[in-house]
């Protein structure tokens, strides 16, 4: 079963923070809808993590990589494929069993193939993206390597330069971060993320983040947005200053006498209660 939405009502990165939370294995289709025509991107997954992306179905984009970098002749390549490299197997493991590829290249491919290529999906605005569950993974498409899907995110982010199309999803500059976590991070944060990090007390509002660590407030709101993504905290709100005051008039005069008069009689109600029971048992004289 597929499912289908749209990036302008959930975010690439909200949609690879779900991928990841239920370690889902499939193909994540994107097609940009102003895009003529418009190019689709694949990105494999495997229990959350991403293996590998392409803009092709022909299991020919990694074999395309691998010929521009020129490691290895255009033949070597095609009578291995066909001798050597099963068609379920990771490409890049296979040529680097074969002493064709090292270590090295296999995470250059990888830097070039799903990194990069992520980076450009997260301009993608208003397309949409369809996942479909428990595909057959293209072994002629992966080198080997994965990430998991939010660290991907977070890597991503680190890099964009136009957050236009994720700025309507940005946190508010006067709300705050609380930790998700108790335990040890399983991310890599680089110092300004570590330093926002440690706010995430849910006391101090990222307005006010920005200013101890002088900073312009687009960039904390876009680091509190990765954090968040990832789920390594949430979004909570704080009271900002008092609250607005307005000029306060006295009452007419019409009123407050008024109310004087309701007040009496109310006391006057109660009194006389009060006396009815204090006197209801004595006996009544009548003079002769």
């Amino acid at each position: 079963m597929a499912i289908t939405g749209y990036l302008s009502d959930l975010s690439l990165p909200e949609v690879f923070h779900l991928i990841e939370q239920g370690k889902k294995t499939g193909l994540l289709t994107l097609r940009a809808a102003l895009a003529s025509p418009a190019i689709p991107y694949y990105i494999w997954v495997y229990q959350g993590r991403i293996v590998a992306a392409a803009n092709r179905l022909d299991s020919q984009g990694l074999v395309a990589l691998i010929k521009q970098y020129k490691w290895v002749s255009d033949r070597v390549v095609a009578k291995l494929i066909q001798w050597c490299c099963p068609t379920g197997k990771p490409l890049g493991l296979c040529l680097k069993n074969q002493g064709v590829l090292q270590t090295e290249h296999l995470k250059q491919l990888f830097q070039v193939q799903v990194l990069q290529q992520i980076g450009i999906m997260f301009q993608l605005k208003d397309a949409q993206f369809t996942f479909e569950q428990n595909v057959l993974l293209p072994g002629r498409e992966m080198t080997g390597l994965s990430i998991p899907a939010t660290e991907a995110t977070l890597m991503g982010l680190r890099v964009l330069r136009h957050w236009h199309t994720l700025a309507d999803k940005l946190p508010d500059p006067n709300s705050g971060l609380i930790s998700t976590k108790t335990s040890q991070l399983h991310y890599r944060l680089d110092p300004i993320e570590w330093q926002i990090w440690e706010y995430t007390k849910g006391t101090v509002s990222l307005k006010m983040i920005a200013r101890e660590l002088r900073l312009p407030i687009e960039k904390i709101q876009q680091i509190a947005f990765a954090l968040i993504t990832v789920g390594l905290a949430e979004e909570v709100p704080l009271l900002v200053g008092n609250l607005p005051t307005q000029s306060v008039e006295p009452l007419p005069a019409q009123l407050t006498e008024e109310s004087e008069i309701q007040t009496l009689s109310q006391s006057f109600v109660q009194n006389f209660m009060s006396f009815l029971r204090n006197n209801k048992a004595k006996p009544i004289s009548v003079g002769t």
